[in-house]
């Protein structure tokens, strides 16, 4: 061993031993854990939520500030989340908000859909005006695994190297089985079974939103600028109800998981483009309109995760900020005929968005409504609602 990589090895030991000191004071002895990933590579560490084992699809998350938003996004349902950012926990949790529509301020959804969070230094010590407990109790109050001491920067380039790949943290001596949530429809466990509307009675018209995993400021957007919302079920038979619900046009959701397992929300799509409703989709939602219209989508080596993703839009060489988080992407070159690219991801040249010739249906991979931000690209709702307001 290089005298380098032993100063490393005995700064991660004293940090690994200073964290659980402080644990030690703060909620009794530590529970040491361990991140055990498919490829038989191990990292050890300590527990600092919920005490029970889970299994995921481990992922990393660029983001240096919104770990409340990032935990509740139902995007990350089923997945171990590696914060790159070292110091996580020094701002707490805030208190729930009720705001405007019936829709939680502080988070992006009613709960915790990530089963675990891996980070290199947790502060159990948190400063903030607005907070009201620590992280590690919240992570323990929904059953998700916590899991610091990790080197999360040698964990990170493993993971652009080799990709995503299944792990599991395991806690003490409980056992926990590897979970891929790739191989499932993940539509029933991230969304509410029964259609809901907000801001009733909307000067602007009403639109349907195809929630497969919606964020609350998808909705919000929305809402905000004078539209009615009828939030329906993943597997909701939309085009058949689109006529009696009054519809001007349709909104698709971001949601987890593999795409191509929402095979009902794709045929419904599909029948909406044939019916010529004005349709835009967020996230997952450019993947299913590209699925209903008989392009292709593939699984990304480490997808993109983070809220400093830059994209290009194609033909005005305008450059955005955006946030993104999927680990799927649309294949551009099996886009049929009247489709194109709208925007393109500038780390990687992967798709970002593709938009119909008619102009009526359009869709972004990124976070338009991102919270928290940037919102580079909020301006991309208000182009909605002028689709719908112009719609028949």
């Amino acid at each position: 061993m290089t005298q380098e990589a032993a100063e490393q090895e005995e700064h991660a030991m004293t940090h690994a031993s200073g964290e659980v000191e402080l644990k030690s004071r703060s909620a009794g002895a530590p529970r040491t854990a361990r991140l055990e990933l498919e490829d038989g590579s191990t990292y050890e560490g300590v527990s600092f939520g919920n005490p029970e084992s889970v299994g995921g699809e481990v992922v990393f998350t660029t983001g240096m500030v919104g770990y409340p938003e990032t935990l509740t996004d139902p995007s990350f349902y089923g997945q171990i989340i590696v914060c790159t950012y070292p110091l996580v926990g020094n701002y707490g949790v805030p208190r729930p908000q009720p705001g405007p529509f019936g829709l939680d301020t502080r988070f992006e959804s009613w709960k915790i859909h990530a089963r675990g969070m891996v980070v290199s230094d947790y502060s159990t010590n948190y400063s903030h005006w607005d907070a009201e407990r620590d992280l590690g109790s919240w992570l323990d109050s929904e059953g998700v695994a916590g899991i610091t001491g990790i080197d999360t920067r040698s964990l990170t380039i493993r993971l652009r190297e080799r990709g995503s790949m299944l792990g599991r943290i395991v806690i003490g001596d409980r056992p926990a089985d590897f979970y891929d949530p790739n191989h499932e429809p993940l539509g029933p466990m991230v969304c509410p079974p029964e259609p809901e509307t907000y801001n009733r009675g909307a000067a602007r018209g009403r639109v349907a939103l195809f929630d497969c995993g919606v964020k609350h400021n998808i909705i919000r957007s929305l809402a905000q600028r004078g539209l009615e919302v009828v939030r329906v079920p993943w597997d909701f038979p939309l085009a058949e109800e689109a006529k009696s619900l009054g519809v001007r046009g349709v909104m698709l959701s971001n949601g987890p998981g593999d795409p191509q397992q929402f095979i009902r929300t794709i045929d419904q799509v599909r029948a909406l483009v044939d019916a010529d409703v004005p349709m835009m989709g967020v996230c997952m939602g450019n993947q299913l309109l590209s699925l209903a219209i008989g392009a292709k989508t593939y699984k990304l080596k480490y997808g993109h995760r983070g809220q400093n993703q830059p994209v290009i839009e194609l033909g005005t060489h305008n450059c955005f900020v955006t946030s993104q988080n999927h680990g799927f992407a649309v294949d551009t070159d099996s886009l049929p005929k009247g489709w194109e690219p709208w925007f393109e991801n500038l780390n990687d040249g992967t798709n970002e968005g593709i938009r119909h010739e008619s102009g009526r249906f359009r869709s972004v991979q990124f976070h338009p409504e991102a919270c928290p931000g940037p919102v580079d690209t909020a301006h991309l709702f208000d182009e909605f609602v002028q689709m719908v307001e112009g719609a028949k």
